[in-house]
């Protein structure tokens, strides 16, 4: 068998567990395998052993290699979770299914635009700068309550969820509840945290989404 199958068994494996151990319902975490990187040759495999969730972090990128497997595999669903430059809005709502790194008002403009023009709404995420980092992308903490109601009352977006990347030199934990407490007060139920590191504290968190690449692909 194929070592980055093996290895998406042992996640799909390890995030069931997760989820009975935090007393949540089956099914209630989604895998999105980061392929970054990664031909379609490497993602093949993964997607014939029936994984349809998949994560890129460039528009560039994801142009070269996912129509063609979109073509083939038609209920792929692809998810873009690195920053978006404003200039590649019209590509990323004609490629993507969701969105999940809005974090700035002239973002949330050019995708308004983008999906009044292409009639296709994908589904949006706010990203949150959970650690407050300054080389890091997203909304501060204390302003994502109010951006996700700009985003909806302003752009007509409807933010379904919160993403965040908390800082790698400290215990996540801490950054995972503070974002569902942001969910909850900004009113959305979908939250994308956790990578392969952490991805098992972050379902005992409440994620309902979990973006794992070298766990299942191995190191770029």
């Amino acid at each position: 068998m194929n070592k980055a199958v093996e290895q998406l068994q042992t996640v799909r494996e390890a995030i069931v567990a997760a989820t009975a151990d935090a007393k949540r319902a089956p099914g209630a975490v989604t895998l999105v395998a980061v392929t970054k990187t990664f031909e379609p040759a490497d993602i093949i495999p993964i997607i014939e052993a029936g994984q349809r969730v998949f994560g890129e972090n460039r528009v560039q990128e994801a142009q070269g290699k996912w129509p063609g497997l979109k073509q083939q595999f038609p209920d792929i669903e692809l998810h873009l979770i690195g920053p978006l430059q404003s200039n590649k809005a019209k590509e990323a709502v004609a490629l993507f299914d969701c969105i999940e790194t809005i974090d700035r008002e002239k973002i949330a403009a050019e995708l308004a635009k983008e999906v009044a023009k292409q009639g296709k709404a994908p589904r949006f995420y706010v990203q949150v700068n959970i650690g407050s980092e300054p080389q890091k992308a997203g909304i501060g903490p204390r302003e994502a309550v109010a951006f996700v109601e700009r985003c909806r009352s302003v752009h007509g977006l409807a933010i379904e969820g919160l993403m965040c990347i908390p800082p790698v030199d400290e215990n996540p934990g801490p950054h995972f509840a503070l974002l569902d407490k942001l969910a909850g007060e900004a009113g959305v139920e979908r939250l994308s945290m956790g990578m392969s590191g952490d991805y098992e504290l972050a379902i005992a968190f409440g994620a309902t989404s979990v973006r794992v690449g070298s766990a299942i692909f191995g190191s770029r």
